[in-house]
């Protein structure tokens, strides 16, 4: 299928205005995604209606706590990334077309079947995820559009490299989004995700201006990204930025793919990680693959008792009534939060 956002360049090549990365490609080749291919100065998506993961999961694995929460999210992704993380936890997929000398397989399903599966299964949302969805944006943005005809939300679970002319012409049909802000340092980027940081701070601050909701992840790595100055400045961000009522969620990380020589996260680090973000104003921070009730329930910043009550990624009790603290009546920041 014909690809969207790109433009003709001279003899054959193409530049595809797809995400930041803005890859030229040249006859026979494709971009960095490995997804996109120029066929004779044409750009062709090789992943539309070719999905290679389908589940139904509790929105909150997104991970989304302030999005319908206790809600079920048809979640679905292609093979395919724009990014090389070296700490991919998806690898498998993400990486296939890169590691495996250009390689594509997936299921055909239409836009259609991924939204009747979303009724039928009783879904609130339709989670484009499991690999970065800017590379699947053909199929992802007709999915949307139907899927909004159909009464359901839309939620990206990205990297946060899209254009801004990706972004924008999403944006109608995209109504929440988990940002993985992996680190507040260029350096990180170039060297972990060959990829650079300003253009997700850009996304991250457009998709608040286009009210899209969005919730904020950073896996926390040993040694790479969790110096305490650094947290700072990214808490800061996110509260200044983005809004001190932006949830962020500290990830703990697990040695895997091509970044085994760290060992996992130190739950201290994590602790600490919260206390910084919630130092710097933020009103919602959580501690992602790690037990404990910090780690899962939402509290009430006002008077800090427990409002949305949560065992692993499900919602065992949701006390919030009108978007309010039942116990002091503060308000308590999301959307579709009140009890179910």
């Amino acid at each position: 299928m014909k690809a969207l956002l790109y433009e003709p360049l001279k003899g054959d090549t193409v530049k595809c205005n797809l995400c930041n990365h803005r890859c030229i490609i040249k006859d026979g080749r494709r971009g960095i995604c490995n997804v996109r291919e120029n066929r004779n100065g044409k750009l062709e998506t090789l992943v539309y209606e070719k999905v290679i993961a389908r589940h139904i999961d509790p929105i909150e694995k997104k991970p989304l706590f302030h999005f319908f929460p206790g809600t079920l999210s048809y979640s679905m992704g292609t093979v395919g990334c724009n990014f090389r993380c070296r700490f991919c936890q998806n690898a498998d997929i993400a990486q296939m077309a890169t590691d495996f000398e250009g390689r594509i397989i997936g299921d055909h399903v239409t836009a259609e079947a991924i939204v009747e599966g979303a009724v039928n299964e009783n879904c609130k949302t339709i989670a484009y995820t499991y690999t970065e969805p800017t590379v699947f944006f053909e199929l992802a943005l007709a999915t949307s559009k139907l899927a909004h005809k159909q009464g359901l939300k839309n939620i990206f679970v990205t990297n946060g490299y899209m254009s801004s002319e990706a972004l924008d012409m999403i944006s109608p049909y995209l109504d929440a989004a988990n940002v993985d802000l992996k680190a507040f340092s260029d350096e990180f980027y170039k060297q972990q995700c060959s990829a650079q940081l300003s253009p997700v701070l850009e996304t991250l601050k457009k998709m608040k201006a286009l009210d899209i909701f969005v919730e904020v992840t950073t896996l926390l790595i040993p040694g790479l990204n969790d110096d305490p100055k650094e947290l700072k400045e990214l808490a800061s961000f996110i509260a200044t930025e983005l809004g001190d009522d932006t949830p962020w969620h500290v990830s703990r990380f697990y040695p895997t793919y091509r970044l085994t020589d760290r060992p996992p996260t130190p739950v201290a680090t994590l602790i600490n990680a919260r206390d910084i973000g919630i130092k710097a104003g933020l009103k919602y921070v959580y501690t992602g693959n790690v037990p404990g009730e910090a780690s899962e329930n939402t509290y009430c910043y006002n008077c800090g008792r427990k409002v949305i009550i949560r065992r692993g990624f499900y919602v065992a009790e949701n006390r919030v009534i009108h978007n309010q603290c039942p116990d002091c009546g503060t308000i308590i920041h999301g959307v579709g939060l009140n009890t179910l």
